[in-house]
């Protein structure tokens, strides 16, 4: 054990320019993640009523923190979509290195102990980071957490660590089971997963009915319940619909597009469908929930606006709000962050294809264009399927409130996100620049 840390060490030193932009964004998340996991037991660790000269009240009561500590830690589900991507950056260099490894006498065991001790000792150095930059906020704000609070304060630094390197390793699983250099290929799905999309469908369907049709008595008390399994049913749905469409596309396109650019991207989602569905899990959630948030909001401060509160107790919803609303944005950037990730990933990997087709004459606006069609073609129905599930939420909240009226701009977010994932992906456009000159085949 202790020569796997001390390989790992040598490994998390690495100098190379690819190296260092892994462990710097490995390192980034994983002071990300620390800083919400601190700030929920900060929150939560509030004994008592109190009065907090901050967001309008809204921290003074046991029940409002505690679902503040929640949106914190619902947070790290994103922070952990996003170390998962930065773990693959460079995978195929890590392939080559695995080989090396494995020919020395390693075992596959020992190579996944090492690659979990690499990530870990990196998002070690992120989480103390984010440590000492809470310590010294706690500092300034004047506040003194309990005795207890400053052990979970040393748990988090520690947990957070082995759970990014556990990311880490499930990300790098198909590296790391061919350590002699084979890339495994796929053959395109012969249309289960499309039927299985349809399936999750049809469950979200049902649920929503479900949901909508619900008695105002007693049986009330499930909202928050079926309001919970539909999100998450509908981000599942739109995440086989990701992989289905792909595949649909890409075998669809590949026999019927005439224009190079989808040629190339149709024959890149066929080959490898679910790719797609991997990068954006995390974004296809956080839609939903997006769609949902801005129609309860509009609804929740048309209702509270009818009241005619005073500015006071008005200010203490609207604050809650505007906090929640928060969360879902840094959820939401998150996400792009990943996206772009996996797009940098995907160009960096597929480097001597692309100096190939450049030498024999693609033009890079070509390259390009597929690129930006590998994220917009099987994203599309996906989105739209999650701003559907986000609707049917907030469509039942808007009914069970009866104020009559129903917010439309939420139906624009799909569209929003959707233009905000090209400019994400677009972020590898100068990568490609770089990896397509015909001078990199000389390093294949």
């Amino acid at each position: 054990m202790k020569a796997d840390i001390r390989v790992a060490w040598i490994l998390a030193r690495a100098t190379g320019p690819r190296e260092r932009w892994r462990t710097s964004l490995t390192a980034l998340g994983a002071l990300s993640a620390t800083g919400f996991a601190l700030a929920a037991i900060t929150v939560i660790a509030i004994p008592g009523q109190v009065s907090i000269p901050y967001a309008h009240g809204l921290l003074d009561r046991p029940g409002e923190r505690a679902g503040i500590a929640l949106s914190l830690v619902l947070l790290l589900i994103p922070v952990l979509a996003f170390l998962g991507q930065c773990a693959r950056i460079g995978a195929v260099h890590r392939d080559r290195r695995t080989a090396g490894m494995r020919l020395a006498g390693a075992t596959a065991r020992q190579v996944r102990r090492i690659a979990g001790a690499e990530s870990a000792l990196v998002c070690l150095a992120g989480s103390v980071t984010g440590f000492g930059v809470f310590t010294v906020l706690l500092a300034v704000t004047g506040h003194t957490p309990r005795p207890l609070a400053w052990a979970a304060f040393g748990a988090v630094v520690i947990l957070v660590p082995l759970l990014a390197a556990a990311v880490s390793v499930l990300a790098l699983r198909r590296v790391i089971s061919s350590p002699l250099g084979h890339f495994r290929r796929t053959a395109p799905g012969r249309g289960r997963g499309t039927v299985l999309g349809f399936l999750l469908a049809a469950l979200l369907i049902a649920t929503a009915a479900l949901l909508v049709l619900l008695p105002r008595g007693g049986g009330a008390a499930l909202v928050p319940l079926l309001v919970l399994v539909l999100v998450l049913l509908t981000g599942a749905g739109a995440l086989w619909t990701v992989g289905a469409s792909a595949a649909l596309i890409g075998r669809k396109l590949t026999h019927r597009a005439k224009h190079p650019a989808v040629l190339i991207a149709a024959a890149r989602l066929a080959h490898d469908p679910w790719a797609a569905a991997r990068t954006h899990a995390a974004l296809l959630l956080v839609t939903v929930v997006g769609v949902a948030f801005t129609g309860v909001r509009g609804v929740l401060l048309a209702e509270l606006t009818g009241r005619q509160y005073p500015p006071g107790n008005l200010a203490f919803y609207t604050t809650g709000i505007d906090l929640a609303g928060a969360a879902v944005v840094i959820a939401l950037a998150i996400s792009l962050c990943g996206l772009a990730v996996g797009a940098a990933e995907s160009v960096a990997t597929r480097r001597s294809g692309l100096a190939a087709q450049a030498a024999a004459g693609v033009p890079h606006r070509v390259l390009a264009m597929a690129t930006l069609l590998e994220t917009a073609l099987p994203l599309a129905p996906a989105l739209l399927l999650a701003g559907a599930g986000g609707a049917v939420v907030y469509l039942a909240y808007a009914a069970v409130v009866g104020n009559g009226f129903v917010p439309l701009l939420p139906l624009l977010v799909p569209f929003a996100v959707h233009a905000a994932c090209l400019l994400a992906a677009a972020t590898s456009l100068p990568l490609l620049r770089r990896v397509s000159n015909p001078a990199e085949l000389r390093f294949t």
